[in-house]
């Protein structure tokens, strides 16, 4: 397995440390795997993860968001099929536990349950203090509170 080497984006990107190590973890996990699912943009800052989980009820589900990794997780008591004999079992009956790294700002809006897919709503929601805003270029003179030729007003 090869690594792949992020030094030539570092050198111009300040504080993308997490965003390296979510890559390389992303290129290192295993594709595929069970439950399947879909990943939706739903507009500029929603998104959908849906996931096939036939045969889970909301009671064998757990969801939960640490540190901007949600964490989707199922599992049923395997008692539950010791009375039932099978001659064949081809719907898989196994615990499954998915992982999804969330961007800063991204929360997860709601759950729902819907014939046998898990939808995961998530919005992006960005702080008023982060969003852009334009920034004033002032000179020298402007600095001091007036403009030289001028009388000596403040500058708004």
């Amino acid at each position: 397995m090869s690594n792949i080497d992020f030094s030539p984006l570092l050198r111009s990107m300040i504080g993308f440390d997490r965003m390296t190590s979510a890559l390389e973890s992303a290129y290192r996990a295993e594709p595929g795997g069970y439950p399947p699912y879909n990943i939706e943009a739903c507009g500029e800052n929603d998104y959908r993860i849906t996931m096939a989980i036939a045969g889970f009820s909301e009671q064998d589900l757990g969801i939960e968001v640490k540190e901007n990794i949600l964490t989707v997780s199922g599992g049923r008591p395997e008692d539950a099929d010791q009375d039932r004999h099978f001659l064949y079992r081809g719907i898989a009956n196994r615990s499954f536990e998915r992982k999804f790294q969330l961007a800063d700002y991204v929360r997860v809006v709601e759950a729902r349950l819907e014939n046998g897919l898990l939808h995961v709503e998530l919005r992006r929601e960005i702080p008023e203090a982060m969003k852009p805003r334009k920034i004033q270029i002032r000179s020298d003179a402007q600095r001091d509170g007036y403009i030289e030729g001028e009388s000596k007003r403040a500058v708004a």
